[in-house]
């Protein structure tokens, strides 16, 4: 039964169908939040979904990447690629110095097979001079040293046109073994295309490999965010992530200890076409980069697609907008808040909602939402949208809000949303006061004395993804080798060829040739009629006669095959008993 279900587990088609398990199991990783990723936002699934929530948790839904059922799939995947690897691999090594399998005693049951007749002397009087590439057929007559190895005329002659023929294929790419030499009919068996096999190993070998490169970086690489003001700067350091996930051996110790400060943002507008005006050419990050405490810091510039990278860890640019810089005094005339305030652009004229929280604020806890536009335009009823991203006409519009923001009891809390359930509202479009509309440099004075807020001026923020990935050098590797595996295993065909030689009725030399292909070969015919080819081509420069009309030849120029100038030849070719398949 064990052996049973060990055979099952290491078969190719397990392999394949494990394979595919394993991609469908990742695909409720997209649908559903992560906790790893977004704890909060997980939180709030649950919230939201009492019903469901739970239940899809239970099923570790929310962790699919490091949940029982989808390490499983992916162990169970491993151990069947190495059980069916080791076993095909130590099969193939056995076959490579292995002779090609014996001559079959009737060639013409093969799929794709035919025959020659050769004549037995050349013409009277004339002796063929041997060309490039080819060895004459020894004359038993004028070789004496046939008879003093002890082998019959005829035998000798068929010994050495198999022997011939073993050359040919051997130029053509197949491994000969000639065998049956002192038989009446001597023949060599022929085989070629290991590289499909080579190739099939090559695959699955390094697919073992990219799944232990992916392995690795899930094992031992992070992945975290952070957002940076211009002017500001960042520490590689757990404490300075906006968001971190590390991988499930993830050790503090293997962060790099870079700095980052973003000196510049420009971002480069098109101003020229009017069908696609105001979209974004350019992106571009002046950075100061410092790899580690000892080293001098070194501007650099990072670009979509462009990451600067240090020590194995990669920044990459994946967003960016606009951040007013912020003033916000209480009710006692004391600096509550002051600083950017990064807004997030909700569409292409950057659009931006913000969130501004002043929890030090006194004798109440200050609160703002609202939205930023870059070039403001108001219409005809007073609403006001962006029409720009450029910052031509930079304008704040927020609503104000007194009492608990919610942070003192350790509660998580976004800060790019407010919580307005236990505050009471200041300002707003449909109260008394109305709605707080800031311009770079001005300040408004809440109601009830509770403070005031000024737009100081305007700062750019970029959004960095910055990952560590110990695997992925090794899995682009292995997917190189996985693809060229892949690519050898499907254009290398597998075939095996055999051909002998014997004596006619009429003591003419008859050559019989087979092919047979390992699997599915629709250019088997193709094979077939190119050895004929550089058979016919052969033995007639050997025969050095002029070829007879009537006999049937290669439609294959013969300067084309054997790249030299066809001299005037003579052939006894017989027509050949080859289907009519093995012509096409």
């Amino acid at each position: 039964m064990l052996r049973w279900v060990w055979r099952q587990l290491t078969s190719m088609r397990t392999a394949l169908q494990l394979l595919l398990l394993l991609a469908v199991a990742a695909v409720p990783g997209s649908l559903f939040p992560q906790r790893p990723a977004n704890p909060a936002v997980v939180t709030q699934y649950l919230q939201d979904n009492p019903d469901t929530g739970p239940w899809l948790d239970r099923f570790q839904l929310f962790d699919v990447f490091s949940s029982v059922w989808f390490s499983a799939i992916y162990l169970l995947l491993f151990i069947s690629l190495i059980g069916c690897v080791i076993p095909r691999t130590r099969v193939y090594l056995n076959a490579l110095p292995a002779t090609p399998p014996r001559t079959p005693r009737r060639l013409s049951r093969l799929p794709q097979h035919g025959t020659l007749t050769l004549p037995n002397h050349p013409a009277p009087g004339h002796r063929a001079e041997p060309h490039q590439g080819s060895n004459p057929v020894p004359d038993p007559v004028s070789d004496p040293g046939l008879h003093s190895a002890g082998q019959h005329p005829s035998v000798a002659r068929l010994t050495a046109t198999v022997t011939e023929a073993a050359a040919i294929l051997r130029t053509l790419g197949y491994r000969v073994d000639v065998r049956d030499t002192d038989t009446s009919r001597p023949s060599v068996g022929a085989e070629r295309g290991f590289l499909k096999e080579a190739g099939n190993l090559l695959f699955h070998t390094a697919l073992i490999g990219v799944l232990v490169a992916v392995a690795v970086g899930g094992m031992f690489g992070y992945r975290g965010q952070k957002l940076i003001v211009e002017g500001e700067g960042f520490t590689n350091a757990l404490i300075g992530y906006d968001s971190f996930t590390p991988g499930t051996n993830f050790n503090e110790d293997t962060l790099a200890p870079f700095a980052l400060t973003l000196e510049d943002f420009d971002v480069t507008f098109n101003r020229d076409d009017t069908a696609t005006y105001g979209q974004p050419l350019d992106f571009t990050a002046t950075m100061t980069v410092q790899e580690n405490p000892d080293a001098a810091p070194v501007r650099q510039e990072l670009k979509v697609n462009a990451p600067i990278g240090m020590d194995g860890t990669n920044v990459y640019l994946v967003g960016n907008g606009y951040a007013p810089v912020i003033t916000v005094r209480d009710g006692d005339g004391n600096i509550a808040f002051s600083g950017p305030a990064p807004a997030q652009p909700t569409d292409s004229a950057y659009t931006s909602t913000i969130v501004i929280k002043a929890p030090d604020a006194q004798p109440d806890q200050l609160g703002f939402v609202g939205f930023f536009l870059p070039t403001a335009v108001v219409d005809d009823t007073g609403l006001a949208f962006g029409s720009d991203p450029d910052p031509f006409n930079p304008r704040l519009n927020l609503n104000s809000y007194y009492g608990n923001l919610g942070l003192d009891d350790g509660t998580p809390r976004s800060v790019y949303q407010l919580d307005t359930t236990e505050l009471t509202q200041l300002n707003g479009r449909d109260t008394d006061a109305g709605g707080i509309v800031l311009e770079p440099e001005e300040t408004y004075e809440l109601p009830d004395g509770k403070g005031s807020i000024t737009f100081d001026s305007l700062k750019r923020f970029v959004a960095l993804d910055i990952t560590y990935d110990p695997g992925k050098i090794g899995a682009l590797v292995f997917s190189t080798l996985a693809l060229t595996g892949l690519i050898l295993s499907l254009i290398t065909p597998r075939r095996r060829t055999w051909i002998a030689a014997s004596t006619s009725t009429d003591g003419n030399t008859v050559i019989e040739y087979g092919l047979l292909a390992r699997g599915e070969d629709p250019g088997l015919g193709k094979e077939a009629t190119r050895i004929r080819t550089h058979l016919q081509h052969h033995f007639q420069q050997q025969s050095g006669h002029q070829e007879s009309p009537e006999t049937p030849h290669s439609t294959t120029p013969l300067d084309t095959i054997l790249d030299t100038t066809p001299s005037t030849v003579t052939s006894t070719v017989i027509s050949s008993s080859t289907r009519p398949s093995d012509q096409s």
